[in-house]
């Protein structure tokens, strides 16, 4: 996989950020020695889901019609974005809980929006409906080849900033992240899924040994709400992820708040979930271990923090 990923990075490589890394030396809470944050919500279109979206609509001619993808919102939005810089015409279906903020974002960058349905799942059928008609092309939110190996440039970007790591903490939505991630790494490093206590998708697909439906909510769901892990990343995952941390939803605030009052980093409730992890303490990881945490997403509205 690690070929693909190189490739994609090639092929993207004008089209997104090297997005920064900063280092936690003994901070207060984090009970790391040092702690590095990968700030990916600085990326086009403020989540890693760019890296997916460009290489999927440069790996392949796009028709007239253009491209189309369901989305939870900052897929959707990278999707939109990416469209809009190569010229092509977007069409995303969303569910009606999505953000105002999200909403917003996907409008500026000139996606035609589409509200439908309270889940994903129902915004993804509602898109494969119109798909069938249109003929756009179909940028998966995660389960598709090219949008893994997009989002596996950040692994491949993350070794790179900081060499060696013991371990790398990944939020798990629908899976195409850590499949990225984990795909690069390859098992030399302890990749550590972390979800919402109410989105389990890759926790529970890894104990039953399958993916399987799994009820969905929580203040993450928008985006890390997908209800069942993707086929790819449940089988890379099987192979490369270590483990898969659940954290609750008042670990998540807790976490993004700490990011804002230390940091002065406004990152969305998702985004802020592979850090809960890490402030929890269950990890069992020594505080001498080289860690890493994608901060993922920051389309948000920040008049909460």
């Amino acid at each position: 996989m690690r070929a693909q990923i190189e490739a994609a990075a090639a092929r993207i490589a004008s089209h997104v950020r090297i997005t920064p890394v900063i280092a936690l030396r003994s901070e207060r809470d984090v009970g790391m020695d040092v702690a590095h944050l990968k700030l990916e919500l600085l990326q086009h279109g403020g989540s890693f889901k760019a890296r997916g979206a460009f290489n999927r609509m440069l790996s392949a001619p796009i028709p007239v019609a253009g491209v189309i993808a369901a989305s939870g919102g900052n897929h959707g939005v990278a999707v939109a974005l990416a469209a809009h810089r190569l010229g092509v015409r977007s069409e995303i279906f969303v569910p009606t809980t999505t953000p105002a903020a999200k909403i917003e974002r996907l409008k500026h960058f000139g996606g035609a929006v589409t509200q439908v349905g309270g889940r994903y799942s129902e915004a993804y059928a509602a898109m494969q409906a119109r798909a069938q008609v249109t003929g756009a092309t179909v940028v998966h939110a995660y389960d598709q080849s090219d949008v893994v190996t997009g989002q596996g440039t950040l692994g491949r970007e993350l070794g790179s900033q900081l060499g060696a790591l013991d371990a790398v903490f990944v939020a798990v939505g629908g899976g195409g992240l850590i499949a990225g991630v984990a795909g690069w790494y390859g098992g030399r490093t302890r990749v550590i899924g972390v979800e919402p206590e109410s989105c389990a998708t890759l926790h529970e697909a890894l104990r039953t040994g399958e993916p399987v439906d799994v009820p969905v909510s929580g203040i993450a769901a928008d985006s890390l709400g997908a209800t069942r892990i993707g086929t790819l990343a449940f089988e890379i995952a099987s192979r490369h992820v270590e483990r898969v941390l659940l954290v609750s939803d008042e670990e998540i605030l807790q976490a993004r708040r700490w990011l804002w009052q230390n940091l002065r980093v406004a990152t969305e409730p998702g985004g802020a979930a592979a850090f809960a992890a890490l402030l929890s303490g269950r990890h069992g990881l020594t505080p001498t271990a080289r860690t890493a945490v994608v901060v993922c997403g920051g389309n948000t509205d920040p008049t909460d923090l």
